[in-house]
């Protein structure tokens, strides 16, 4: 059976928008969906979303969450035939005052450890939803800031071009799916099975 990774953030978790870290059950968050669809062609998705993962960012009130950290763990996978990366929303974060680029610069330290598990043309990568625009507001997420929505708008050419360069598959979220307006930071269950779809079809012009 093929293995198909899914490394991601709340999104890729299935956080409910505006919740206290209640979980979509897997009918309805997308990596499970896209697990029902992928059971016919003898694929197993393999789900990896921790809630304020970043890409190499040291969170300084949750630490522990650099995505980069948990790669490792990967290594040995019996056939793993692709990966799914979508990281960058945390990025965003206040507290790092990460650039686009910088955003990027990480992105790629992830790329290059999971190029040593895949090739690159099975790694699909993903940039993240948009923020909404009041997602700063105390009632939502404070840990961003209005540059926050800038920065992570701007991360879907910056990831389409990193993406282009190393033969990696792209999917830009942001084109598919919309932050429910509860959190403006979240997918809703419409959200997640729009994104379960584009997924799937970029799937397949990988493997």
């Amino acid at each position: 059976m093929k293995q198909v990774l899914a490394f991601g953030d709340s999104n890729t978790w299935g956080l409910v928008p505006g919740s206290d870290g209640e979980r979509y059950p897997a009918e309805v968050r997308w990596t499970g969906l896209l697990q029902k669809e992928s059971e016919s062609r003898d694929i197993r998705i393999l789900e990896d979303g921790v809630c304020g993962r970043t890409t190499i960012y040291e969170d300084p009130v949750r630490p522990g969450l650099r995505g980069i950290d948990d790669i490792a763990r990967y290594a040995g996978t019996e056939n793993l035939a692709a990966v799914i990366l979508m990281l960058g929303t945390n990025d965003c974060k206040a507290a790092f005052h990460a650039a686009p680029e910088e955003i990027g610069r990480g992105l790629e330290q992830c790329l290059d450890r999971f190029e040593k598990l895949a090739p690159p043309e099975r790694i699909l990568v993903c940039s993240p939803l948009r923020l909404g625009a009041d997602v700063w507001k105390p009632d939502k997420d404070p840990a961003f800031d209005r540059q926050s929505v800038r920065v992570c708008e701007a991360l879907r050419e910056t990831y389409r071009a990193i993406a282009a360069r190393r033969g990696n598959g792209f999917l830009a979220a942001s084109d598919y799916v919309a932050a429910s307006p509860v959190d403006e930071e979240h997918m809703d269950p419409e959200g997640h099975a729009r994104f379960a779809a584009a997924v799937r079809e970029a799937l397949r012009a990988l493997l």
